[in-house]
């Protein structure tokens, strides 16, 4: 699987972006996973269901399945957060996985900016930042795109990672 990161600090687009490209590369043809961080307590279970019941009675794992999806819920019950590549190992295989956050690992990334969000830019310390989108121009020793440019972004994702372009022009 290849990999690829979206990052940037609070209110600067990544989210967006990672769902305009999500949708660009599924219409190409590729299949895509992504992993989000969250760095605030999250709960996709809600109190008064089922599995939220069986976590609540202490289960470490619990998985929900139907005919739509399935959700697994694990319990840290105070452990560390499992690292990015523990993450990856649990993924089904698909061509793309993008990661949105995670701006300290290695891996490959484009930092999403925002003039108004008055963050300095990360890529600026970082050479695991390829690129960068953001909504004003910037001069940088890297490729800049229009945040909003989401096929500009993805041909140059594509083509840093050698995968196949299959889009209707």
């Amino acid at each position: 699987m290849k990999i690829y990161g979206v990052t940037g600090w609070k209110n600067c687009g990544k989210t967006g972006l990672m769902e305009r490209l999500v949708a660009d590369f599924t219409a190409r043809g590729l299949t895509v996973s992504t992993i989000k961080h969250a760095h605030h307590s999250t709960d996709v279970d809600q109190p008064g269901t089922d599995s939220h019941r069986h976590r609540q009675a202490g289960a470490a794992e619990v998985i929900l399945a139907s005919r739509q999806r399935v959700a697994i819920m694990q319990e840290l019950r105070g452990a560390d957060e499992p690292p990015l590549g523990d993450l990856l190992a649990r993924l089904s295989p698909v061509d793309l996985v993008l990661v949105e956050g995670y701006k300290r690992e290695a891996h490959p990334k484009i930092e999403a900016h925002r003039q108004a969000a008055g963050q300095p830019l990360i890529a600026r310390d970082d050479p695991s930042i390829r690129a960068v989108a953001s909504d004003t121009p910037l001069d940088l020793d890297r490729t800049v795109f229009d945040l909003n440019d989401t096929r500009a972004i993805a041909d140059f994702i594509l083509s840093e990672l050698e995968l196949t372009n299959e889009a209707p022009a």
